[in-house]
């Protein structure tokens, strides 16, 4: 499945427009990265425990929204775009949605 975060793939022409598909994850912290993360808002610098888990999320959101466009019979997914928020204390969710589109052979 191609995704992308621009209106149009590159030498291909989009025949139909399916619809909105999403994908999302919430994410909680973990009580040893938040010790960790403590540790190093002192001395500054990136939180790689963090990043990782954030890394991780993204990709798990990516997998739903493709499969989501996947179970609509598209062939791609245009206009992708990412989004953040706090849904309790100590958790976030990512969510990406776009435009599935089928596209000509």
């Amino acid at each position: 499945m191609i995704y992308s975060t621009t209106e149009t793939i590159p030498g291909r022409e989009i025949a139909e427009i399916v619809g909105v598909v999403t994908g999302n994850v919430v994410q909680a912290k973990h009580i040893g990265k938040d010790i960790m993360a403590g540790l190093k808002s002192i001395v500054g610098g990136e939180i790689h425990g963090y990043t990782e888990m954030l890394t991780e999320a993204r990709d798990i959101a990516i997998q739903r929204l493709v499969q989501n466009a996947h179970d609509q019979g598209a062939d791609a997914v245009v206009g992708i775009r990412f989004t953040t928020s706090t849904i309790m204390d100590g958790s976030s969710e990512i969510m990406v949605f776009g435009t599935a589109v089928k596209l000509k052979p």
